[in-house]
């Protein structure tokens, strides 16, 4: 490949990016304007009645996305990623619309339900096309511009709790006017991104059934599926409950209390992916595990930082706590489509990052049913938090087991 050439496959390859950022923003800020506006949501629709049953509320799109994630990515794996991604994003902001109309608990979950089945192959979709296009020495910083985007997301519905208490906005406009955003975006998004041009080149499409046992007997990947998973146990908690928290332990009220729960972390999240994924990037021209060895020095952080969230005193020790678990998740996030691509081949990698999201998500959904449940039984925070911080030690040794692959189309 010529130079010339070579600079506008890379021009296109961080094009991608860019125009991803935007609606990974898009695909988490409604997520977490339902954990931020809890208190207005639960007293305008009051059969929710519980926190067990709001627990069912933030489960029920997870557990639905988690179901229908493999199908999502075998589908980006066998179609046109492009047609995928523009038609996620319509039918989901078509959907965040819907949900600031909804009158009921029944409506509410049906709504939830409805979005899990329209995000769900997004993600895998969104990361696989990336990694096509970014194959060497810039990918692990590729996907975490595009995680960026995702924290931006989770930072701008924390302050929706302020959109929700202001009777000129409310809860429901503020679901209606994100919805009608991402419709727009979703016109230039489908007339400007592209296909990488060795889609084409991936070879045989396997069947579902070739595709599962290929995946199912691939040891490294295994590991990665419980790499995956694990965290998102206490993941899920932090993103979906913290305001809740935050506004349970200190007194705060709900805008300040969903701000300070996303904000900070998130911050330090954005900082965790840039630092993270230049390291990764960097180590992996010593050696092929850089980018395992980065992540587990990410999760690392998450023990002092959840033990420390469980047993903090104050708010300001709290949001310290959030900052060190926000800066490793940064580190984790930002090289887990990377490490797949060191056990997965390129035709399976949509499909693979799917059933990841199954089992991830699946616990994800049980955790915060869970948590709820746990919170109405008055079971102390600092033995909750005590046990996400043993299951961020056993993922560091998880993730140093897996041993990585070279596949001719990343060479």
């Amino acid at each position: 490949m010529d130079d010339n050439a070579s600079d506008r496959t890379l021009r296109t390859a961080w094009l991608v990016v860019a125009l991803l950022v935007p609606v990974a923003l898009l695909n988490y800020l409604d997520r977490q304007m339902l954990a931020a506006m809890k208190t207005s949501m639960m007293t305008d629709i009051p059969d929710i009645g519980t926190r067990a049953n709001w627990g069912i509320v933030l489960g029920s799109f997870k557990w639905v996305y988690a179901l229908c994630s493999p199908f999502g990515g075998y589908v980006a794996d066998r179609l046109s990623r492009r047609h995928v991604i523009a038609a996620s994003l319509l039918v989901w902001s078509a959907v965040t619309w819907w949900t600031g109309h909804v009158e009921s608990y029944g409506q509410l979950l049906a709504a939830r339900a409805v979005m899990g089945v329209s995000e769900a192959v997004y993600i895998p979709a969104a990361l696989a096309m990336i990694t096509d296009f970014h194959r060497g020495g810039t990918r692990s910083r590729a996907v975490g511009l595009h995680q960026m985007g995702i924290y931006a997301g989770i930072i701008v519905g924390g302050f929706s709790g302020y959109a929700a208490d202001n009777p000129a906005i409310g809860w429901r406009n503020a679901f209606a006017w994100c919805g009608l955003v991402g419709i727009v975006y979703a016109v230039p998004l489908f007339l400007l991104l592209r296909n990488p041009p060795r889609v084409a080149a991936h070879g045989e499409r396997p069947s579902i059934g070739s595709a599962l046992r290929e995946l199912l007997t691939n040891p490294g990947f295994l590991l990665m599926m419980l790499y995956f998973t694990l965290p998102a146990i206490a993941g899920w908690v932090v993103k979906d409950w913290m305001p809740d928290i935050l506004k349970e332990k200190f007194g705060l009220g709900q805008g300040r209390a969903g701000v300070t729960a996303v904000l900070y972390v998130q911050i330090a999240s954005i900082v965790g992916v840039l630092v993270g994924g230049w390291l990764a990037d960097t180590l992996m021209r010593r050696t092929d595990r850089g980018r395992i060895l980065t992540s587990a020095l990410g999760m690392t952080f998450f023990l002092p930082a959840l033990f420390g969230v469980g047993n903090a005193g104050t708010l300001a020790f709290a949001i310290g706590c959030l900052m060190l678990y926000g800066l490793g998740w940064g580190f984790f996030d930002c090289n887990n489509m990377p490490i797949l691509c060191q056990v997965v081949s390129p035709r399976l990698r949509a499909t693979a990052f799917g059933l990841m999201n199954l089992a991830s998500i699946s616990c994800g959904g049980v955790a915060d049913w869970g948590f709820g449940a746990l919170r109405d039984s008055d079971v102390p925070l600092n033995l909750i938090f005590g046990g996400f911080a043993a299951v961020a030690l056993l993922s560091v040794g998880v993730v140093l087991c897996i041993r990585p692959r070279t596949f001719a189309a990343d060479a």
